[in-house]
């Protein structure tokens, strides 16, 4: 079994876990077993409970940027990249959102994922031609979190098939952020013929959705 595969399979079963017993429930030791999976490859690929939702946003970052977009304005890349990152989360979705309205209970955790959506969603604005040096790249980024902090929460309360709600959401963040663009320094880095990168820098300070903060990640630290 690939590595893939293996933290897929645990991945799965504690978000399964999460969605019937809550994320409070959740044990990467349990989730290993139910799987079927090493207990001694478990402890080395997730050190803590933490690092199953970190290893997930890994996972939507790399399934995003695999399918880089390379047309398109800034905008249409921005929406094209949220939208597949989604699409990972969609695959778990009950156990997703049993795990984020927990996260109040867990301040600690909160900061770990904001941290990790702070890298994810630079990563994101790169790839889609996003000035990110700078101050000013830095408060594009803060605004694109913002922007996904709305998103996830439209995404949390949307039952459709077609996830419609979720990309009305989205449409809608990148609006409101697209209005304030051009008070910000600086210019998009490639391609020429693009947009300038849209923010609301209001959104950064965003903390509204499920009742708490953040979600997903970019990479797992060695001890969280």
């Amino acid at each position: 079994m690939s590595d893939e595969e293996f933290d897929l399979a645990l991945i799965g079963m504690a978000m399964s876990r999460a969605d019937s017993l809550g994320w409070a429930s959740v044990s990467v030791v349990e989730a290993a077993r139910e799987a079927g999976l090493s207990l001694a490859r478990a402890r080395a690929r997730f050190p803590t409970r933490a690092s199953i939702l970190l290893r997930l946003g890994l996972i939507a970052d790399q399934a995003a940027l695999e399918a880089e977009p390379s047309s398109g304005s800034v905008r249409e890349r921005l929406f094209d990249l949220i939208m597949r990152r989604l699409d990972t989360f969609q695959r778990f979705r009950g156990g997703v959102c049993r795990a984020l309205r927990g996260l109040p209970a867990d301040p600690g955790l909160s900061v770990l994922l904001m941290a990790a959506t702070w890298h994810s969603m630079a990563w994101v604005a790169e790839a889609a031609g996003v000035e990110t040096a700078g101050l000013g790249g830095a408060i594009r980024i803060n605004g694109l979190v913002g922007v996904w902090m709305r998103v996830v929460q439209g995404w949390m309360s949307d039952e459709s098939a077609d996830m419609s709600g979720t990309m009305a959401a989205l449409d809608k963040a990148l609006d409101r952020a697209e209005r304030l663009s051009r008070f910000l320094p600086g210019r998009q880095s490639a391609p020429p013929a693009a947009e300038p990168m849209a923010v609301d820098p209001s959104l950064a300070g965003d903390q509204s959705f499920a009742g708490d903060q953040s979600f997903t990640g970019d990479a797992i630290p060695p001890d969280v």
